[in-house]
């Protein structure tokens, strides 16, 4: 049992996880870099530390530092969000060692389902379908990974072992070009991960990628929080979440189906805690083992919005040692929630990454709106970590009603200082394709152009800026208008007030 949780991260998870940790009414405490010392996460802890410089392999992913931390401030339990240290099985082990609380799964499940042709075997052990490809476990020469690709077919995956996010990942169309890219894959693995490991996985086209949502305690229950559609990526990135699935909708029979493969995964690594495993799903509802991801995902506020479970709060109570609050059967998918991942990068410059102060920030509210963030008006966004600003999620009745709410929401949203991603959403959602549910994973790098989807409309920079610069204007005039104090004793009610009681 513990009642002080350190968090091992930074942004909107960090205080995310902070409000559910005051919720059950236990202390926290933040580590920051020196970037973020001020930081909405280390502002609203009970304390904070500075653990290193703002690059995160000289802070966030300081090991030892976060767990000296930990030992001075008496915290004994950690909970590392996403990112960073949450997927280190070294990280998790060090804590046990240490006699901390890790909040997440076993050292054995991350090592386990962190390497992903480890992940294969065990998976494919436990009768879970998988994408037909290499089966070997470990490092496959060039040589013998060309041989493997004949067999398997094009078009096909060449994807790093250890890892995700799309590094190390490259898509082969035939045997000529292969020797490059591996080499290629096998460079931005070892610089992204350490391990240059690959493997081999058939192309499935035209596929969704879905994943469940898992969660498990310490007797052995494991349960499936339903699915989450992630289909609508850029560069394997996602960008825009939706529960449930428009694919799977109302085919209950179909999502407890991929709901049982999933717990049958979960099982195979004996895991704890919360979890996703993500599949592909071709056109023919067959699907198959993508990853398992052994952490709280970014898109985790959706299948909360739709079931009613707070993921969050739920691992801080298995943590302790108690049971999950729910069985299967009590897990109902009502209602309808998209989450958009508000990026501070410029939608019409090929997303490149935006910096800079946020001089504005206004958040959309209302019904069924929810913004989980970690800036503020002020806050710099650096070039040091991901561009995430914020989440922004919405619940209707159904989907379509979850679409206009979306539609609300980001016309309200202002943030002004940096480019967002914002206009980009905005046109997604009025696609006809997405509207109807008819994409894939490939929709958005091969059938959506924001050029296009924005009809070429007609921009006026010039009269931005003069709108720009009298907004700004008016605000240091009012900022600097001072009250005198009146002629009179009193105010102008009070004198009405005496004039009427003497007149009465």
């Amino acid at each position: 049992m513990f009642d002080k949780v350190l968090i091992a991260n930074r942004g909107e998870i960090a205080v995310r996880i902070i409000r559910a940790c005051r919720e059950l009414g236990l202390q926290t405490v933040a580590v920051f870099s020196e970037a973020d010392r001020n930081a909405l996460h280390v502002r609203l802890a009970d304390e904070a530390y500075l653990i290193g410089p703002s690059p995160s392999r000289e802070s966030y992913l300081q090991m030892e530092r976060i767990l000296d931390v930990a030992r001075k401030t008496k915290a004994s339990a950690i909970h590392p969000g996403y990112g960073f240290l949450a997927e280190r099985s070294d990280f998790a082990q060090a804590c046990e060692d240490s006699g901390i609380t890790f909040i997440g799964p076993r050292p054995s499940a991350i090592s386990a389902m962190g390497d992903k042709a480890t992940a294969r075997a065990t998976v494919i052990a436990a009768g879970v379908p998988v994408v037909p490809g290499t089966e070997d476990v470990g490092n496959l020469t060039n040589e013998k990974l060309l041989a493997a690709a004949r067999k398997i077919g094009f078009p096909l995956l060449i994807k790093a072992t250890a890892g995700g996010g799309g590094k190390g990942m490259r898509e082969v169309r035939n045997i000529d070009e292969m020797p490059h890219l591996l080499e290629s894959a096998r460079s931005e693995a070892l610089a992204a991960f350490g391990n240059g490991d690959v493997y081999l996985e058939k192309l499935v086209e035209g596929a969704r990628h879905i994943e469940f949502q898992i969660m498990a305690d310490m007797e052995g229950n494991t349960v499936h929080l339903g699915e989450r559609e992630c289909s609508l990526q850029r560069r394997h990135q996602k960008l825009l979440e939706e529960a449930p699935s428009p694919f799977i909708d109302d085919d209950e029979e179909f999502r407890q189906r991929m709901g049982e493969v999933a717990v049958k995964a979960a099982k195979a690594v004996n895991y704890l805690n919360a979890g996703t495993i993500e599949f592909l799903v071709d056109k023919d509802k067959n699907f198959y083992f993508l990853e398992m991801n052994t952490r709280l995902q970014v898109e985790h506020p959706i299948t909360e919005e739709v079931t009613g479970i707070d993921i969050v709060t739920e691992q801080l109570r298995i943590a302790r040692g108690r049971q999950l609050s729910v069985r299967q059967e009590d897990v109902k998918m009502q209602g309808w929630a998209i989450e958009c991942r508000i990026n501070a990068e410029d939608a019409h410059n090929n997303f490149l990454p935006s910096t800079g102060y946020i001089s504005h920030h206004v958040l959309p509210t209302g019904p069924g709106v929810r913004v989980d963030t970690g800036v503020f008006g002020g806050f710099q966004i650096t070039p040091y970590y991901d561009s995430l600003v914020s989440k922004l999620v919405v619940k209707g009745e159904s989907r379509a009603q979850a679409i206009l709410r979306m539609r609300r929401a980001l016309e309200e949203y202002r943030i002004v200082g940096v480019k967002t991603n914002i206009p980009f959403h905005q046109s997604i959602l009025e696609q006809a394709r997405f509207i109807a549910g008819k994409f894939d994973t490939r929709f958005v790098e091969e059938r959506f152009s924001l050029e296009e989807a924005e009809g070429g409309k007609e921009t006026h920079p010039e009269i931005a800026a003069i709108f720009a610069t009298l907004v700004a204007h008016e605000q240091a005039e009012r900022s600097a208008h001072i009250i005198s104090r009146g002629k009179r004793d009193t105010s102008n009610w009070k004198w009405v007030s005496r004039w009427e009681r003497m007149n009465r």
